[in-house]
């Protein structure tokens, strides 16, 4: 008989040497990819679990409207988005309207490369400029909100004129993200192109950073020429990703982040299970392999490069 496959979270790693940040993860989604018969943590535990592993710091992302005011909740000392409380000391934010959720709000529903039917819910009955503006609100509210994210283009799921709006509701998050002095994060799928020609275009704000680098060593090069800070997730650890790895390579220390984007990207052997921030950790052991880097000095090369861009916890 064939071995029932494990659905779970992947199993507690050995504690990292130095603590890192997990700098783009959605605690919010992470109960919704569970199986039924996996129980889903609260952010509390979550947050504790990746504290124990070494992973001490995070970034909760908010990248829907819904997302994004249960972050700025979250992000309260009296309140947290699921009802347990967490210690806020542990989490930043970041908010911003998604691409793909920019093209439902402007009313675009055209099948990409993808093959999937866009599905417009309750809130993309808010316009696209309403949407953004309630962005700006929760960014200038919070103090705890240190970056604009995650927006940029995605042209794997949309057409041509889920691009055009793409390209402008990333140019009015970059306009935010400088209005306010906050870092930025990019979602760039398939779209390297386009995101590196409205950045030169428009002027990128001073702390730019790729989520979930997917460009080549070339385009890690374009980017520390300018200063761009490269976020690696769990795709550079899957066997086939060789080019990702050497675009890691090419990324100067001081310019380099880690990530887990749970609950999705879990890092090799673990892929096809949920992610959590605590996860991190086995990216970040193959990345010093892979690096032939001191572990331990790569976490504080990690640790402090994060902190350049969201400042302190």
């Amino acid at each position: 008989m064939a071995r029932k496959r494990d659905r779970g979270f992947p199993a507690d790693p050995e504690p990292l040497p130095v603590p890192v940040v997990d700098n783009h993860t959605h605690l919010d989604h992470i109960g919704a990819v569970l199986p039924d018969d996996v129980p889903a943590p609260t952010p509390a535990e979550h947050l504790a679990r990746a504290a124990a592993a070494g992973v001490d710091r995070v970034v909760q992302v908010g990248c829907d409207l819904e997302s994004a005011r249960w972050t700025a909740a979250l992000l309260s000392p009296s309140t947290a988005g699921s009802g347990a409380r967490v210690d806020v000391s542990q989490v930043l934010g970041a908010v911003a309207i998604h691409p793909n959720e920019a093209t439902l709000h402007a009313g675009v529903d055209e099948v990409g490369p993808d093959g999937l039917e866009p599905e417009s819910e309750e809130r993309h009955g808010t316009s696209l400029d309403d949407a953004i503006a309630e962005i700006a609100d929760l960014a200038r509210r919070h103090e705890r909100i240190r970056a604009i994210g995650e927006t940029g283009m995605d042209l794997f799921r949309t057409g041509p004129k889920g691009e055009a709006v793409q390209r402008e509701s990333f140019r009015a998050h970059i306009a935010l993200a400088k209005e306010l002095g906050l870092a930025l994060q990019i979602h760039d799928r398939d779209a390297h192109t386009q995101v590196i020609e409205v950045l030169l275009a428009d002027g990128a704000p001073e702390r730019t950073v790729f989520h979930c680098f997917s460009g080549d060593a070339e385009m890690a090069r374009v980017c520390a020429e300018r200063g761009w800070y490269l976020s690696f997730a769990g795709p550079v650890t899957f066997r086939p990703n060789d080019g990702l790895r050497a675009a890691l390579a090419e990324t100067p220390r001081e310019l380099l982040l880690l990530e887990t984007d749970a609950p999705y990207l879990t890092p090799h052997p673990f892929r096809g299970r949920p992610n959590a921030p605590f996860a991190a950790v086995h990216t970040a052991r193959f990345m010093a392999d892979f690096l032939g880097a001191d572990l331990g000095k790569l976490c504080s090369e990690i640790s402090a490069a994060s902190e350049a861009v969201y400042g302190n916890w």
